[in-house]
């Protein structure tokens, strides 16, 4: 179906709060902040479609280096649905990933949707739920991560994603209303995380660790911070089953679950350290 009047242009900056927003009906719960640090990942790669001007879908399609793009936020209001529109904003997105091996993360229903376009699952992404607060010490070995040369934190964060995103990395680790943490051990940076706040509660995202015992202690430094009785959210690689106990040793439950697909190849990432994702709308 062609409309003329159905006009796909990239998004002006304030316009990616109604990608904030729709993913929040859709029970994505994204931070309070997300906009302005995925915008910083790549302001070219917002998609919005206009209908008589008036918004009715998105999706973004953010490109990292010249090889790797991350595809989210592939969202049509539920009065278009079903009339063609979501699949043209869906081309015109895998349009500007060209030659891209392209990531998402989509509800499990989507797979075989997604599938058809020539995705392959990877494995499970799981959300788990818990509270805020706790009194364990925190250890020594535990820094603020503004303490640390920035350099160094881009450094240990290459293995974890298939290209280098500096302008995002800077802002997600400083934005506000977040806490940003770093674990120590033989003066080098061995594992850090976020814990930011959400339309609902905390999400603690990226959780990464060199070993089971150090992301337990930036778990617990993390989830301290957050008032008692609050809920914390931790998503998952389902493969990485240290990561798993961590979420039941403190009694976390599952919620929500992604399918982990990429259009041509998984990377090669080290997923023994991923205790969790960064985000499921930008990788």
């Amino acid at each position: 179906m062609k409309n003329n009047n159905y006009i796909i242009r990239t998004m002006h900056q304030e316009e990616v709060i109604l990608a904030i927003n729709w993913a929040a009906k859709e029970g994505w719960n994204p931070g309070v902040n997300d906009a302005e640090c995925y915008y910083n990942a790549d302001p070219n790669g917002f998609l919005i479609g206009l209908l008589n001007n008036e918004p009715i879908a998105t999706i973004s399609v953010v490109k990292y280096g010249e090889s790797f793009g991350f595809l989210g936020f592939y969202i049509v209001h539920p009065s278009y649905r079903g009339k063609g529109y979501g699949l043209q904003i869906w081309k015109a997105g895998i349009k500007y990933l060209e030659g891209c091996n392209i990531g998402l993360d989509g509800v499990v229903e989507q797979q075989e949707n997604y599938k058809k376009y020539g995705f392959r699952l990877a494995y499970r992404n799981i959300r788990f739920e818990g509270l805020g607060g706790g009194s364990s010490t925190i250890q020594s070995r535990i820094v603020d991560l503004s303490t640390i040369p920035f350099e160094a934190i881009e450094l240990y964060s290459r293995p974890f994603f298939p290209e280098r995103r500096d302008e995002f990395l800077k802002s997600w680790i400083n934005q506000s209303n977040c806490n940003a943490l770093g674990v120590i051990q033989n003066d080098s940076l061995t594992g850090y995380g976020v814990i930011r706040k959400a339309l609902g509660g905390y999400k603690i995202g990226p959780l990464f660790a060199n070993t089971p015992e150090l992301a337990d202690d930036l778990f617990l430094a993390l989830k301290q911070g957050v008032e008692p009785l609050q809920p914390i959210y931790l998503d998952i690689p389902e493969v990485n089953q240290e990561a798993l106990k961590l979420a039941k040793r403190y009694n976390m439950q599952s919620v929500f679950e992604t399918a982990r697909m990429y259009s041509i190849k998984a990377p090669d990432l080290p997923l023994d350290r991923f205790y969790g994702v960064t985000s499921f709308e930008v990788g």
